[in-house]
C-alpha cells in the first residue's frame, strides 16, 4: 500500500509544473500576406503559409471552406493541431502568438504552450448575411515533445480572457496528452 501511495506521489511530481517554476511569454506577429504561400490543390483549398514564430518554431496556417487549422513548430505524426479547427467558420489570417515559455533546471528554457486569438462565426452572425464574425476564442495550443493539440478554448470577450488561457496553458499543456485528452471548452 505504501509502495503504490509512494510511487503516486513520486509520480505527480515528476508530471506537474514545480513550484515556483518561472513561465514567461515572448510574443510575435504574422500576416499571412507576408508569409510563404504554398497555394492549394483542389476546390476550397486556400493553401498554406509558413510564417515565422519563436525561435525556429514557425508558426503553420491552412485553410479551405471557410474554416483554418494553425500548428506549430516542427510537424511530425502526433501533429493533430494541423487539423483542428472550429466547426463553424473562422479565420487568423493575421494575428500575434504568446508563446509560454518555461525554465528548465538545466536553465535552458522552452516554449510548451501558445495562445492565439482566432476569429469565429457565432449564430447571430450566421443569421446575417454580411459575412462578419464577431466571436472571438483564444485557443490554447501544446507544443512538442508529446505532441502538438489543442488544449482548450477560451472566450476572448469576457473579462480576464487572457489569464484565463495563460492559466489553462501553464497548468494543462504540458501534462495534456493529444489524442486523449479532449479540450477544455
Amino acid at each position: 500500500m505504501f509502495r503504490i501511495g509512494g510511487a503516486l506521489i513520486a509520480l505527480a511530481l515528476v508530471s506537474a509544473p514545480a513550484v515556483g517554476q518561472t513561465v514567461e511569454s515572448q510574443y510575435t506577429s504574422f500576416d499571412a500576406k507576408k508569409c510563404k504561400h504554398r497555394q492549394g490543390t483542389a476546390i476550397e483549398d486556400y493553401g498554406s503559409w509558413l510564417c515565422p514564430g519563436y525561435q525556429k518554431l514557425r508558426v503553420l496556417l491552412s485553410a479551405g471552406d471557410q474554416r483554418m487549422h494553425v500548428t506549430y513548430g516542427n510537424w511530425k505524426k502526433d501533429d493533430i493541431a494541423s487539423s483542428q479547427t472550429f466547426p463553424g467558420f473562422n479565420s487568423v489570417y493575421e494575428g500575434t502568438v504568446e508563446w509560454r515559455i518555461e525554465k528548465l533546471p538545466n536553465g535552458k528554457t522552452r516554449p510548451f504552450a501558445t495562445i492565439l486569438r482566432w476569429n469565429t462565426r457565432t449564430e447571430a452572425d450566421a443569421k446575417r448575411d454580411d459575412g462578419r464574425s464577431t466571436g472571438r476564442r483564444l485557443v490554447v495550443t501544446r507544443l512538442n515533445p508529446g505532441g502538438i493539440c489543442h488544449v482548450g478554448y477560451v472566450d476572448a470577450r469576457i473579462p480576464g480572457a487572457n489569464e484565463a488561457a495563460r492559466k489553462l496553458a501553464d497548468e494543462k499543456a504540458r501534462n495534456f496528452k493529444c489524442g486523449k485528452d479532449h479540450p477544455e471548452k
